[in-house]
This record gives C-alpha cells, sequence and structure tokens, in this order.
C-alpha cells in the first residue's frame, strides 16, 4: 500500500473547468431567484390576511416547508398515518403558522431547532394519539426557516 501524502497540488482537480462552473453556478443562482419569485406568488395567492409576514426573514414559509406540512398534517392526504393532522381548510392552518410565527421561540430538546406554541382556543385537528387539539406547533431553524408544523404541541422528551 502506497502511504505517499497529496501535495496540495496535486489534491487540486486538474478537470476543474471554471468557465462551466461559473456558467453552472449563475444558472443555478437565476433558476433559485426564479423558483423564489414564483414561491411567493403563490404564497400571495392565498386568501390569508396579512400575508406580507409570511414569506419574511424572520420566519419564512416556504412552498417545500408547506408542502412537507401539508403532505404529512393535512387530513386530505392519506400520508403518514400516525402523525397529528390539521382538519381546517389550508388558508386557515398558513393563517396559524403565521400567527404562531408572532409567538417567542422556545429551543427544541435535544435539537439545534426552535419552536413556537400557540393554542388558538379553537379546535385545529388531532394529535397522534386522536385528540382534539386547539394548538399549533411550529419548528423553525435558528434562522428563521419554517421546517413544519403540525396540530399539539411535541411530546416530552425521555432523557437517557
Amino acid at each position: 500500500m502506497n502511504n505517499a501524502v497529496a501535495t496540495p497540488a496535486q489534491s487540486t482537480n486538474i478537470h476543474f473547468n471554471e468557465t462551466q462552473w461559473l456558467q453552472a453556478l449563475f444558472l443555478l443562482a437565476d433558476t433559485q431567484s426564479w423558483l423564489q419569485q414564483l414561491q411567493e406568488g403563490l404564497i400571495w395567492q392565498l386568501p390569508v390576511r396579512h400575508r406580507k409576514k409570511l414569506p419574511r426573514k424572520g420566519s419564512y414559509l416556504s412552498s417545500k416547508a408547506l408542502a412537507h406540512i401539508l403532505e404529512r398534517h393535512y387530513y386530505k392526504v392519506p400520508r403518514h398515518p400516525l402523525t397529528g393532522k390539521f382538519t381546517i381548510p389550508i388558508p386557515q392552518i398558513v393563517a396559524c403558522i403565521r400567527d404562531a410565527c408572532q409567538q417567542p421561540p422556545e429551543p427544541v430538546q435535544h435539537s439545534p431547532h426552535l419552536q413556537r406554541v400557540l393554542d388558538t382556543g379553537t379546535p385545529l385537528g388531532h394529535d397522534p394519539s386522536g385528540n382534539t387539539v386547539t394548538t399549533i406547533t411550529v419548528i423553525t431553524s435558528t434562522g428563521g426557516e419554517i421546517i413544519t408544523a403540525f396540530p399539539g404541541v411535541l411530546p416530552p422528551q425521555q432523557d437517557l
């Protein structure tokens, strides 16, 4: 077995084409900007008051996150049967997410993420046990990107 250590010059990819790489980078950046515009336009179509609070930096709801939330937690999507399900219309779900994001963040135990919990006082859906719940939990990154939201609260963590 050869124990030779590669020098920085040897570890450089000699097939690196900077021109093609820059073109790909700019194409991806332009595509990402275009998708961002489409995403914001999609959010603006929702019949929700105060929509402009949804795509802001403090708590950002992307179409990817909303698709995840609806796939896992909307009662009309028959996937993930052991999760809490929203039984309210989509615009109301989005409005609840927006309102919950106004709550002070709390750390999620054993995670780098934050949670915001809001009790709306009205039934939103049911938790994984089938109990009707009036609370919504929104999980965000520390940068404010909404990761998921679901009816109910996170179950208490067991310390190992």
